[in-house]
């Protein structure tokens, strides 16, 4: 009798742990099925942090960048040092000007006018998610925008680690300080920025390196049948030739040239 009791309570003992195990596989299976339809969406930026940025361009070239965002100040700088040559200073405005200057006995300057501002700190809205992968060592969530910039973004601290343009520039993310205030000081071009010789230079020699330029092939025109908010989009790209073209061969394309991202 005790025999036939021990193999009762064995066959419920067993025939619990088999519900048990399939109700537990059901309730991972639905929250995977959760998980599955939730997707991630990018971290907007902080609204003011500096960064440094390791910079492999799609000419071969490598170049340091330090980057200060300051959204309520409605600034950003960069200071970007080339490899074994110029450190160029890169101070913009959300009023859409812009200075390009290095500093020293023999310093020049640039003065360019954009029709946009500075990057949002939204500016990723709208990306279409990817999915993941393992970039310089951190498991990311990428999306990419407008077939030009895929962005990575860590998946535990959703900080960013890295992003690429169409055209092979990548930009790697080496420390990013979130608070960190710009100091005035960096955001004062130098007096010769503002002088008459320095001004007559500022539009002009870009403006004819994009005409010569064979890439150069997209125009405003182009934006006319697009939704409005498409053509914001579109006119960033167009007029965010921030990084490129001071100090670039005059054939580069349109895409290299967007730091402000599609906003």
């Amino acid at each position: 009798m005790k025999v036939k009791e021990a193999y009762t309570a064995i066959f419920l003992v067993t025939t619990l742990l088999q519900l048990s195990i399939q109700s537990n596989a059901a309730v991972v299976e639905a929250d995977q099925q959760i998980v599955d339809k939730v997707v991630p969406t990018p971290q907007p930026w902080p609204e003011q942090f500096h960064a440094l940025l390791y910079m492999n361009l799609s000419t071969g070239h490598l170049q340091i960048s330090n980057l200060w965002y300051d959204w309520p100040n409605r600034r950003n700088v960069n200071i970007f040092q080339k490899q074994l040559g110029v450190l160029l200073y890169d101070v913009e405005w959300n009023n859409g000007t812009t200075f390009y200057y290095t500093l020293g006995e023999n310093g020049t300057c640039m003065i360019m006018q954009f029709d946009v501002g500075i990057l949002r700190p939204d500016f990723l809205d709208g990306a279409e998610y990817l999915g993941t992968q393992a970039t310089d060592g951190f498991l990311c969530n990428v999306w990419e925008k407008v077939d030009f910039i895929w962005y990575y973004e860590d998946v535990l601290t959703k900080r960013p680690v890295r992003w690429d343009f169409y055209d092979g520039i990548s930009t790697h993310v080496i420390t990013f300080e979130v608070g960190e205030l710009v100091q005035d000081s960096l955001t004062q071009a130098p007096a010769y920025c503002f002088s008459q010789d320095k001004e007559q230079l500022r539009d002009d020699n870009v403006r004819e390196r994009q005409r010569e330029n064979s890439n150069w092939n997209f125009d405003v025109a182009d934006l006319s049948d697009l939704p409005p908010t498409e053509v914001h989009t579109h006119k960033q790209i167009l007029f965010s030739l921030r990084h490129v073209i001071p100090f670039s061969p005059p054939q580069i394309s349109l895409a290299v040239c967007i730091d402000r991202v599609l906003l």
